[in-house]
């Protein structure tokens, strides 16, 4: 339009041309291409805690089912009052559906349970999930549950975790045992995909499980009477995993 509204305090033509019209619209479109996408993004960051504690657990143990095989070096760090053991090297051997087999040219202390990586005593039978809400990890917010299992021939009582649902995996567990009394493991991952730990931290009652300390080896001291005055006979041991290979369902 060629008549310039100076009657109405415009210096322009009050319709730009097409070429300003163009220019408004595509503006306008980045505008809402870049908050559609911010939406996206929070919806995508909230969706975790949009699903339930149940089917949390079913797609963080869908993943471990995905593992089908691994082999692992091992570096085993004991932190046990009364021992004194330098630190030891081993070999992880899994498959699935079967137990982890350890393997050393020395004596190394590691609790049977403590590296079940694949929690399968979880979910051999049928169980309930019971959410117990958000509690705060290092960098994000996690899912608390507790795994109770509904058939007796469950080796353990109740499972406290703690799962961090943007990356699907557990970060923490409490496993109250039947005959082992409590493990607490918290594990440690290399990026933001693995399935599997590079680093697991095991805390464990050694008045429920049986040592064979008499074989532990010239390399390795044992103060029997700290040991005996110990009221609770606590144990940790931190394990460094460097997986050789990992195999994971097609």
């Amino acid at each position: 339009m060629e008549d310039n509204y100076n009657q109405f305090g415009l210096a322009w033509p009050l319709y730009a041309d097409d070429d300003a019209c163009r220019a408004i619209f595509i503006s306008e479109k980045r505008h809402w291409m870049k908050l559609l996408g911010i939406l996206l993004l929070f919806l995508y960051s909230a969706s975790g805690f949009c699903q339930t504690a149940e089917e949390q657990v079913y797609i963080v143990k869908s993943r471990l089912d995905s593992i089908e095989t691994f082999l692992a070096d091992i570096k085993l760090h004991v932190d046990i009052s009364f021992i004194k053991m330098p630190d030891k090297e081993a070999q992880a051997a899994f498959k699935k559906g079967e137990d982890v087999v350890i393997t050393s040219e020395d004596f190394v202390l590691i609790p049977k349970r403590g590296l079940d990586l694949s929690f399968s005593e979880l979910f051999e039978y049928p169980f309930m999930v019971i959410d117990r809400g958000e509690v705060e990890g290092q960098t994000t917010s996690l899912l608390a549950i507790s795994i109770l299992p509904s058939d007796k021939k469950a080796d353990f009582s109740v499972a406290n975790l703690h799962i961090d649902t943007q990356k699907q995996r557990i970060t923490w567990a409490e496993i109250n045992t039947k005959k082992d009394g409590t493990y607490t493991l918290r594990l440690t991952y290399p990026d933001s995909r693995a399935v599997l730990p590079t680093k697991l931290d095991v805390s464990f009652e050694m008045d429920r499980i049986r040592i064979p300390l008499n074989f532990a080896g010239s390399d390795v001291t044992i103060d029997r009477k700290k040991m005996r005055k110990a009221d609770q006979k606590a144990g940790k041991i931190a394990l460094t995993l460097k997986y050789r290979s990992i195999e994971k369902t097609k």
